[in-house]
């Protein structure tokens, strides 16, 4: 999808944290992804990230619930950029709540409110505040 125009595609906006890892070699970093279709992506990252990110740079991003996609960098304008990714994907899947929300491993402010711990039903086990 890279060499065709994707402007036109719909898109959501959205705030998630995505791997973002440059075909220099150099190690991953973390990016904020502001919108994102089924053929691309609108990107934010930091400043040192921006200035290795040019037109036509291929990366690879990581994406919640999906994985990794391969893409090219379509634009860049001071530290936000766009991808085409090189195959499409089902951006639905991003958006969705990861699938291990009820894992005890999972930080209780990224789990759904209606969850409690299974700590709640013992009140021995609270913590006191």
């Amino acid at each position: 999808m890279s060499g065709v125009d994707t402007r036109h595609i719909a898109r959501d906006s959205l705030f998630l944290m995505a791997d973002l890892q440059i075909g220099d070699g150099s190690p991953a970093s973390k990016v904020k992804v502001r919108n994102l279709s089924n053929g691309g992506m609108m990107a934010e990252c930091d400043p040192a990230t921006a200035s290795r990110v040019q037109g036509g740079t291929h990366l690879s991003v990581g994406l919640r619930n999906i994985g990794w996609v391969e893409g090219t960098v379509a634009w860049v304008q001071d530290n936000r950029f766009g991808i085409a990714f090189s195959r499409e994907i089902d951006a639905a899947e991003a958006r969705a709540r990861p699938a291990n929300t009820n894992d005890s491993d999972t930080p209780r402010y990224v789990r759904p409110a209606g969850l409690m711990p299974s700590a709640m039903g013992d009140p021995s086990k609270l913590r006191k505040i």
